[in-house]
């Protein structure tokens, strides 16, 4: 049985809002648009064209996976970062508009030189975001899982920015002894281990081991702070993005270990989001 464009579309808000989607029409929206290969206009241009059988099959398959809580990131493949259309999977963090704070305050630090360094890059985005506003600088992006490397590295090769590499590795294992950065940016794992949010939305499909840290969120901040002062050239800046009620802890971690002005910032909720510091040698 064939069915309209919006009618297919009003069936399938109906389902998320009483599925509780936080956003139903949004995500039916963009569902539809990647079952038919088409943009959000065409939906608006041709609400009366009939989608056949295969089509309708396939979009009730899709919006039932989004019923069953899957974030659309992960069916579809892809989400958008700083406007960099970046492919993501189920071994990544998807992207959030969020992180955006976090390029925004590296840009204003990253200088006229030197490298930059992302860590716990995850699908590149926060080191791809980087490299392709700052073109002539070279970025480094390191990541845990092999499969976050590799998506990564695809991705840049798809958006052709060719000013960063990904390694694999722990943090800093990658890097050979003396290799120095004007400006290293983390989006580490910050949440505690019992945290009631790791049960909700999207968050419980997202990979565990980029979400949840030792020491009440804060052992891989403290870890990057410590080492990251051997690969910081002098007056380099480091800078993570972190939970909204952490601000005050990584503050008082990186002044304790000799960083300079060290400030956090907030993102556009009015949350702390960002803490940053400048490192002496």
């Amino acid at each position: 049985m064939s069915q309209t464009l919006d009618a297919a579309l009003k069936a399938a808000i109906s389902q998320l809002e009483a599925s509780g989607s936080d956003s139903p029409s949004l995500d039916a929206a963009v569902l539809l648009c990647h079952t038919l290969d088409k943009p959000r206009s065409y939906l608006l241009t041709w609400p009366d064209k009939l989608l056949n059988q295969d089509q309708l099959t396939q979009f009730n398959q899709l919006i039932e996976r989004r019923v069953q809580g899957e974030p659309v990131a992960y069916i579809i493949g892809e989400r958008e970062f700083w406007s960099l259309p970046l492919k993501v999977s189920p071994s990544t963090l998807i992207p959030r508009p969020d992180t955006e704070r976090l390029v925004e305050v590296a840009l204003e630090k990253a200088g006229e030189q030197g490298a930059i360094l992302d860590l716990g890059t995850g699908t590149g985005a926060i080191a791809l975001a980087l490299a392709s506003e700052l073109p002539h600088r070279e970025v480094v992006g390191i990541d845990l899982q092999p499969q976050a490397q590799q998506l990564a590295t695809s991705n840049a090769e798809r958006l052709n920015i060719t000013n960063v590499t990904f390694l694999h590795g722990s943090w800093f294992e990658p890097l050979q002894s003396g290799t120095k950065f004007a400006l290293i940016v983390s989006n580490p794992p910050y949440i505690e281990k019992n945290d009631p949010h790791l049960t909700q939305g999207d968050v419980r499909f997202e990979p565990l081991t980029a979400l949840v840290a030792e020491d009440n969120g804060l052992a891989d901040i403290k870890y990057i702070s410590q080492e990251a002062r051997a690969f910081l050239t002098d007056q380099g800046w480091l800078a993570f993005e972190h939970g909204y009620d952490q601000g005050e802890a990584v503050r008082s971690i990186m002044i304790n270990l000799g960083y300079h002005q060290v400030a956090t910032v907030q993102d556009y909720a009015g949350q702390d989001r960002v803490t940053l510091g400048q490192f002496q040698q």
